[in-house]
């Protein structure tokens, strides 16, 4: 980091973020891109308009006070006045250096009349990764509501293309593209949860850019709650890029004194397309203090197996198959808790059903930990089923408007955890369940949209969402060794802040493997693979009851935190070999898996999916392909692998633990040296596969190295 009388200049891993300082106002952004270089000194003359009277940049928190006439990044009013905030600096601007690279920088400022103080701070990583959040206070009084406060950075005239992302449940993050131009063009969730749709990151970038090509500017907003991310360029030229909280009317009312912060909004920059971004994220995240250091367990998950017929010899049965498997977690889902022997009623009763487990969880319990196995229990502490103990008891305890309730969906409602009774109710029984059977980890769902949330007559998604964080931090507060997975009808709960308190994400309720290897491409755009839970399914898919062999749904699931979501007692002794040979190379490769950098070709033909994973010294490498639909024709193409040392030679051959692919009833095992150069450039030529095949490829550096 740079700083002058003028100008600071942050810079870390091919990043920089250039600001001026020199002005009346709040500081305004000159560059937030490609790396500037040391030399900065005539930044403020080189971007000096030919315009009188245009400044420099753009405004850190634009508004019509900087002559900004998009959507303002800050609004408000104090009981109808001062629509308009005029915010002056209020101290000079603090710096902070780091040197591993990058730093953070403060600014305050203060609007006098309209009683309105603002810092913003900005932190810029050694991995390239900024990210910013604004806190606004009332100084004046009465009430001051904020409407909306947004965290924008400028993005350049040559971005010219927005990557959004649609979805539903069991499609989540399906990409859509469409032109930037002088526009407004904004993604928006009022689901009070992250949302099937959410984008991983929102994105614009130069024409044609790809996952190794082309120059990308992303927007992640780090909130679990309703949220905005936006692209916007008005007709002066001016282009931003940001996001923020989504608030509610009425939702953030601010009393003297009172300060709202916004979530941290991450923006992440790249000249090398979308796999330079990802590198960036991966590895600001794999830097976290509390990321799982661990090795990923292999988890089996017993929901597909058995549903909600839980059956003591059946689970202990299932248990030890998974044991002689190689499975080292066993995870009990729903159906184990008060009432519940299907979706319609228990929610909310945190108990073991006596019915079903007379002697409790303790006999599976203790049989899964002698089989060697870690224990985890699912969990939805946020849900009520009307038909349960706890709604006949506490029917004022719902998350809704004081004279009705918002329509059933999947026949629950949503507890108010902003309440503190009823917050503390749900600590208590989750710290109860915890004490008592000591599981290493809890699948925490979420499975409904919240809507209509009103909380105390008021619109009540921000307090449900600050409330469930600190749920989910006071409990791993009372058990620091508890891993928990983020699951929201799969995928539903998918962003940085949630992950700030929670180990993985359950990807999607769809373990079919044609539909997964779209999701699971686009959320590793976001999430690094040991964050992501990706299981091989039963041989037909239960959301859409389609079939897939097996060694395409165990390739799709090695690139992930691999499991099991299947009755494997049923399987035959060829079936089980495979899971065990299968497992055997995920618990060989989940280091490289784990640490290595994510990899995807811009494969020409898009019936195929070409993706690895590159160990950091470049050495070990894995390469899958697969084929999704028929191919488009029936000629060669070659799979060029990127991410390699091109001055090193690599040996090419197959996963020995899987299966050999049989190409049109011939085998097919390529041995070949070449350079990581000629793989890139010339590459393999690609055998011609039916839909839903696939192989995954492993390389070594022949240097000694790798």
């Amino acid at each position: 980091m740079s700083v002058s009388a003028e100008l600071v200049v942050l810079r870390a891993a091919g990043v920089s973020l250039a600001l001026d300082v020199s002005g009346a106002g709040l500081p305004r952004v000159l560059h937030w891109g490609a790396d500037l270089g040391e030399d900065w000194s005539d930044l403020l003359a080189a971007g000096q308009s030919v315009y009188p009277n245009q400044p420099l940049g753009a405004p850190l928190l634009p508004t019509q006070a900087d002559r900004w006439t998009g959507r303002p990044a800050l609004a408000g009013h104090r009981d109808g006045t001062y629509p308009h905030l005029r915010l002056l600096p209020t101290e000079p601007v603090a710096t902070v250096v780091d040197p591993a690279g990058g730093g953070t920088v403060t600014a305050s400022a203060l609007d006098e009349a309209a009683g309105v103080r603002l810092r913003a701070e900005l932190e810029l990583g050694p991995q390239g990764v900024l990210r910013m959040r604004h806190t606004v206070t009332s100084t004046g009084a009465g009430v001051y509501t904020v409407d909306a406060l947004l965290c924008v950075l400028p993005v350049p005239a040559d971005a010219v293309e927005v990557l959004d992302f649609t979805g539903r449940w069991s499609r989540e993050r399906v990409p859509q593209r469409s032109a930037f131009g002088q526009q407004t063009i904004a993604h928006e969730s009022r689901r009070g949860r992250t949302g099937f749709d959410a984008p991983p990151f929102f994105l614009t970038g130069t024409a044609g850019f790809g996952f190794r090509q082309g120059q990308v500017w992303g927007v992640h907003v780090g909130w679990s709650g309703d949220h905005t991310q936006l692209a916007q360029r008005t007709v002066d030229g001016d282009g931003v890029l940001g996001g923020g909280e989504l608030l509610g009317p009425g939702e953030v009312r601010l009393g003297e004194g009172e300060t709202y912060t916004t979530p941290w909004v991450y923006f992440c920059h790249s000249a090398s397309g979308l796999d330079g971004l990802s590198d960036a994220m991966h590895a600001w995240l794999r830097a976290r203090a509390g990321h799982p250091r661990t090795p990923r367990p292999v988890t089996l998950n017993t929901w597909e197996a058995v549903y909600f017929d839980h059956d003591l010899d059946r689970l202990t049965a299932l248990a030890r198959t998974a044991a002689e498997l190689g499975v080292e977690r066993f995870v009990l889902d729903d159906g184990w808790f008060l009432g519940r022997r299907n979706d319609t009623a228990g929610l909310g009763d945190w108990q073991v059903d006596p019915a079903v487990w007379p002697n409790g969880l303790h006999p599976l319990v203790a049989e899964v930990r002698r089989l060697g196995m870690q224990f985890g229990l699912w969990v939805e502490p946020e849900m009520i089923n009307p038909d349960s103990d706890l709604a006949r008891a506490h029917p004022d305890w719902y998350l809704a408007a004081p004279d009705r309730l918002p329509a059933n969906w999947r026949h629950q409602q949503v507890l108010d955890l902003a309440r503190p009774e009823v917050w503390t109710h749900l600590l208590e029984r989750l710290d109860a369940l915890v004490t008592e059977y000591r599981p290493d980890y809890l699948k925490w769902d979420h499975n409904r949209d919240l809507v209509e949330a009103v909380h105390d007559g008021t619109a009540g998604v921000h307090a449900q969402t600050a409330a469930t964080y600190r749920l989910v931090d006071a409990l791993r507060e009372r058990h620091p060794g508890l891993e928990i997975e983020s699951c929201s009808s799969g995928g539903g709960r998918v962003d940085l802040g949630i992950l700030s308190r929670t180990d993985r994400v359950w990807v999607s309720d769809n373990n079919d493997p044609l539909e997964r290897q779209y999701i699971q491409r686009w959320t590793g755009l976001l999430l690094p693979p040991e964050l992501m839970g990706c299981h091989v399914g039963p041989p037909v898919s239960h959301t859409n009851g389609r079939a897939a062999n097996l060694n395409f749904r165990c390739l799709t699931a090695l690139f992930g935190h691999a499991g099991i979501e299947w009755d494997i007692t049923a399987c035959d002794e060829t079936e089980r070999a495979q899971l065990s040979a299968w497992i055997g190379a995920y618990r060989r490769l989940r280091e490289l898996l784990h640490c290595g950098r994510t990899v995807r070709a811009d494969h020409p033909d898009p019936s195929a999916h070409l993706y690895g994973v590159v160990a950091a010294d470049s050495g070990h490498a894995l390469f899958a392909y697969a084929q999704l639909t028929a191919g488009a024709s029936d000629g060669t193409t070659r799979l060029r692998l990127p991410g390699l040392d091109p001055n090193a030679r690599y040996r090419v051959g197959l996963v020995p633990e899987l299966p050999v692919p049989r190409i049109w009833a011939q085998e097919w095992s390529p041995r070949v040296t070449l350079t990581g150069a000629a793989l890139a450039s010339y590459g393999l030529a690609a055998p011609l596969l039916r839909p839903a095949e696939g192989f995954v490829l492993e390389l070594r550096r022949l240097d000694g190295q790798g």
